[in-house]
Parts: structure tokens; C-alpha cells; sequence
């Protein structure tokens, strides 16, 4: 049961953290989620409880839960829009992104803010686990590639880390940013909806000159469920286009062009193969029709960035796991080109 009133206030002089959490759908672990966050240890946690269409009664039995804030948008504003609205409520110093059907260990936030609160920390990220073997990994370290593909790192394999990397791409599942941080950059750009906005925020993070930390010994066991559908699938690849033309620079771009295109057509075969081309071409419309957004939004992460490219784009990768490219032979091919390509044009970034 999360701490009563009074065993709060006695540890008002810890780190204070606010969750955000998000409630959709039906979630038979939401419940379970904010309860975990509650009794952290060695944080003071409040959760911001943000209903984002939740169809059961849930938000209304934890919206009387001591330390529970709820927000109601009164609309699905995904995740992107969820997390800034959650922030925007949040009091704590550190902020916190859990998923609703992830469930943290006692000691995750206080291990995550640890790392988070060396000044050169800018995100530290939990090693998520899958519900059905714990030992197991769901995301966490997430690579980034050359040409803007991002997916869970090591997926399915056990754990054999012990102290902290750097990673490129955090999950979103369950990470926690300064706020101080998260307000310097403005939260998520809502316009991703989900997908790939905990991609850019990383990014974002390595080019303001501050580190990526996984933290191995950070658990949260994460309800996982895949699922592939035309919506989905449409945000994955118009979100990858949105990620490299407003992040990559115009020289990197020109560099990058033949593989790009090379991958653009490779994910229009699969989409036409697969029954989801209609989603592909959805995509491209959307990116033509709000291509005003994409250049303002280049200028302005242009501008902030202090790091050069050329020292962030080398914590990208040009090997694409083969559960990205599910035929072996095709991957292995693709990872010696791509390789090979940016290691002799990478030289002019």
C-alpha cells in the first residue's frame, strides 16, 4: 500500500519524483504500476495520472489515492501528448515516465535518480523486463542507426550487466530526466503522437552535451505485448522520417542519401507485401502536408545543439538487429553496406 500522509512528510528531505503514467484503454495493471510507484524507497514519489481514454474505472478509484494528481485532456493525446501534460503538472525535481503495465521494483526511481543526478546525466533508463521471465529483457538500451531506425535493445535476452552504460536511445517505458532538463527541452514535440519521440529526446540530450545512462540494476517488469497494425505501423515509419529530417544535419542528409532511399524503398516493398502500404502513403501525406512544422522544428533543434555531429552521430549504429530485418541473409547484407558507406563518408559530417 503506498505510504500514509505522515511517513511522507517525515521524508519530505528525499529526492522528490513525480510519475507520469498514463491510463488507456483497459490496462489490468495500471492499479498494480501506480501502486509500485508509490512505495519507492529512498524517493518521495507522487504520480501524475494522465487519462488518455482509459475505459474502465481505474483513474476514479486512484484519483483518491494519497499522491495521486489526475489530468483528463477528455481525448486519447497519445504518448507524446500525454507525457507533456503529465509534466506540466508535475512537482517533483525529477520527472519520470513509467508505462501503466509496467510495474517498478522498491528501489528503481532511487537507482534511476542516482545516475540521473550527476551533472552530466541528462536521462537514466530502467532495464525493462518481460512479465512472463523477469530475467529476460524488453527494452531499455536502445540502438539508434545511421538512417533513424530505433528498436529495443537486446530484446529477449538475459541480463548480464552489473554497472551502467551509455546508450544512444533510452525506452520510454520507464526513465527519469531532471526536470530541470526536461523543461530546457521543451518535453516531447507532440506532433510524433508515440513512437519514436523517446528516440529524439535522447538524441536531443547527447547533442546538449549530456550522457544516456541504461541502468542495468534499475528493474521494471514490463506487461509486453506486440502488436502490429496498419496505425502502428504508420506512425513507426512516418515518425522515422520526422526523426532524421528535423535532427540530421543538411550535410549529413546528403551523405546518408542513397541508403536512405534505398531503406525508404525497401519499407515501401515490405508495406506493399504486407498489406500496409495504404499506411505507408498516409505517412508521406502527413509529412508533406505539415512540412511548415518540420522546418521550424529543424531550425530550432539546430539551435540548440551544442555537441558537433559528427561527436553524436558516432554513438549511432549501422548494424540493424535481424528482428528489425526478420530475414537473416537480407540483414546481413544490408548492415556490410550501410557500414561500409558511413564509414567512409562519416568522415565529413
Amino acid at each position: 500500500m503506498p505510504n500514509p500522509p505522515e511517513e511522507r512528510t517525515a521524508h519530505s528531505d528525499l529526492p522528490r519524483v513525480s510519475a507520469v503514467v498514463l491510463a488507456y484503454k483497459a490496462e489490468p495493471w495500471l492499479r498494480r504500476a501506480v501502486e509500485a510507484l508509490l512505495v519507492s524507497e529512498k524517493v518521495a514519489v507522487d504520480v501524475v495520472l494522465v487519462d488518455n481514454g482509459c475505459t474502465t474505472d481505474d483513474v476514479d478509484v486512484l484519483e483518491h489515492v494519497e499522491g495521486v494528481t489526475v489530468v483528463r485532456p477528455g481525448t486519447n493525446t497519445g504518448f507524446a501528448g500525454g507525457c507533456n501534460l503529465g509534466a506540466r503538472a508535475a512537482t517533483g525535481e525529477y520527472l519520470a515516465l513509467v508505462n501503466g503495465d509496467a510495474v517498478v521494483e522498491p528501489t528503481t526511481l532511487s537507482r534511476l535518480v542516482e545516475e540521473a543526478s550527476r551533472p552530466d546525466v541528462g536521462i537514466a533508463v530502467a532495464s525493462v523486463r518481460l512479465a512472463e521471465d523477469p530475467t529476460l529483457l524488453n527494452a531499455g538500451a536502445n540502438p539508434i542507426h545511421v538512417l533513424g531506425l530505433s528498436w529495443s535493445g537486446r530484446m529477449g535476452q538475459p541480463e548480464t550487466l552489473t554497472e551502467p552504460v551509455e546508450t544512444a536511445g533510452a525506452s520510454g517505458a520507464c526513465v527519469v530526466v531532471p526536470k530541470a532538463h526536461w523543461d530546457a527541452l521543451g518535453g516531447f514535440d507532440e506532433e510524433y503522437f508515440a513512437y519514436h519521440e523517446d528516440a529524439e529526446l535522447s538524441i536531443r540530450t547527447w547533442r546538449k552535451g549530456l550522457r544516456v545512462l541504461y541502468v542495468p540494476d534499475a528493474v521494471a517488469v514490463h506487461r509486453y505485448e506486440f502488436s502490429r497494425n496498419d496505425f502502428k505501423m504508420y506512425l513507426v515509419e512516418r515518425n522515422r522520417l520526422l526523426f532524421v529530417t528535423t535532427l540530421w544535419s543538411g550535410r549529413a542528409l546528403v551523405l546518408l542519401a542513397l541508403p536512405l532511399a534505398g531503406l525508404e524503398a525497401a519499407m515501401t516493398l515490405m508495406a506493399a507485401t504486407q498489406g500496409w502500404f495504404p499506411a505507408k502513403v498516409k505517412g508521406w501525406r502527413w509529412l508533406w502536408s505539415h512540412r511548415a512544422h518540420i522546418r521550424a522544428r529543424r531550425k530550432e533543434l539546430r539551435a540548440e545543439a551544442t555537441v558537433p555531429d559528427r561527436v553524436w552521430m558516432a554513438r549511432l549504429t549501422t548494424k540493424v538487429d535481424a528482428s528489425v530485418i526478420p530475414v537473416p541473409a537480407l540483414a546481413s547484407t544490408v548492415n556490410g553496406l550501410v557500414t561500409i558507406w558511413w564509414r567512409v563518408t562519416s568522415r565529413w559530417v
